[in-house]
């Protein structure tokens, strides 16, 4: 296809897989991030599938994949700490930060540009017009939707763009691994899992902030998944001085009293290790667990890739590497057509059903877990 004019909504890898496949067949792409400061350092840990590979591969990034921390089996605890269960299933995990961070520095220069909200995209017979919360538009001849969980783009494509609150919430910690005590040595090197009626816990080592995968420079990931009433979302995602957020508490906007209440449930409902490791962390955070799954993934000129097409649970560990698969799956439509419709309905057949398996597949594991 000859060049486009493409923008992106949404900075994060989604975004930057697409920027960077795209950019390199010869389109101007420019990408826009909502965020004024920027998206380093917010993510945490993450298991590596086929496709995150196959994409790093493919933009110059393939050292990034072999940057992990080996977890050399699976564990499963009872409620005393004791290991009830063993699994000889070794499982590389990578840091989120690290791969943001490299990722993006395969961007060309002033493509990325942060503080740029897309609150809005209206398609015409010529283009798309993108409207920003400050008031400007911009025209181009194809948009991307990679805005994720919170998605302006979505509702241009589809008639039903909100999202299925699931009913629990994960909450999350991100620590060195020389603030675990040593009486939670039990979980270095392991993937540990306990899982009663109403709770689900995990935890596992990622590489530091830096890709250090050194002993005593990495860090620890942990997991609680948590039922919480939808009636209590509003208050579980108020930060500290009362701000509250859409779909998810910041790192340092838990006030102390709640993460005082947090400690007390991790010595009350989780194995002493993994209760350790909960209470190590100072600034946790709140995912909410929602469910989306467009009906449609394209029009005439917008795409969606990522969580702004199908938000996947994370128990699937497949949201990072379905997003790279989208990303690859674009690319390919676009270079096989001069037609931009066509090359966009080829991608819908491609992905559509991708989407709606690693989401069904999602549900059916919280049934298990939750």
């Amino acid at each position: 296809m000859k060049p486009l004019t493409i923008r992106i909504a949404g900075g994060s890898l989604a975004g930057l897989f697409t920027a960077i496949l795209l950019q390199e067949d010869g389109h101007d792409v420019r990408l826009y991030e909502r965020s004024s400061s920027g998206l380093a350092g917010r993510g945490a840990g993450l298991v590596p599938q086929q496709e995150l590979f196959e994409v790093l591969g493919q933009i110059g990034c393939e050292d990034v994949a072999h940057v992990g921390v080996v977890a050399k089996e699976r564990i499963y605890l009872d409620a005393g700490g004791r290991v009830a269960q063993r699994q000889n299933t070794p499982q590389m995990q990578v840091s989120w930060d690290y791969l943001f961070e490299r990722v993006s520095s395969r961007l060309l220069a002033d493509t990325y540009r942060l503080g740029h909200h897309v609150n809005a995209v209206r398609e015409g017979p010529e283009g798309v017009i993108l409207s920003f919360a400050d008031g400007t538009d911009e025209r181009a001849d194809l948009v991307i939707g990679a805005d994720g969980l919170g998605s302006a783009v979505r509702g241009a494509v589809n008639r039903r763009s909100e999202n299925a609150y699931a009913g629990y919430v994960a909450w999350r910690g991100l620590i060195p691994e020389t603030k675990l005590p040593a009486d939670a040595a039990l979980l270095l090197d392991r993937f540990a899992f306990y899982i009663a009626p109403g709770v689900h816990v995990l935890g596992y080592l990622v590489p530091g902030p830096r890709g250090e995968t050194r002993q005593g420079q990495r860090r620890y990931n942990w997991v609680w998944y948590r039922p919480t009433a939808a009636d209590e979302l509003a208050r579980t995602f108020t930060g500290r001085d009362g701000r509250l957020f859409q779909h998810s508490l910041p790192r340092g906007e838990l006030s102390e009293y709640r993460r005082k209440q947090l400690r007390e449930d991790a010595f009350s409902l989780l194995p002493p290790q993994l209760a350790l490791a909960v209470v190590a962390e100072e600034t946790p955070s709140i995912q909410g667990i929602f469910d989306y799954e467009a009906e449609q993934v394209v029009s005439q000129r917008i795409a969606l890739v990522g969580d702004a097409a199908f938000v996947v649970r994370p128990h699937t560990a497949m949201g990072v590497s379905k997003a790279a698969g989208d990303a690859m799956a674009l690319r390919d439509a676009l270079r096989q057509t001069e037609d931009l419709p066509g090359a966009l309905s080829h991608y819908q057949r491609a992905r559509l059903p991708v989407g709606r398996s690693i989401a069904a597949y999602g549900r059916r594991l919280a049934e298990t877990a939750m």
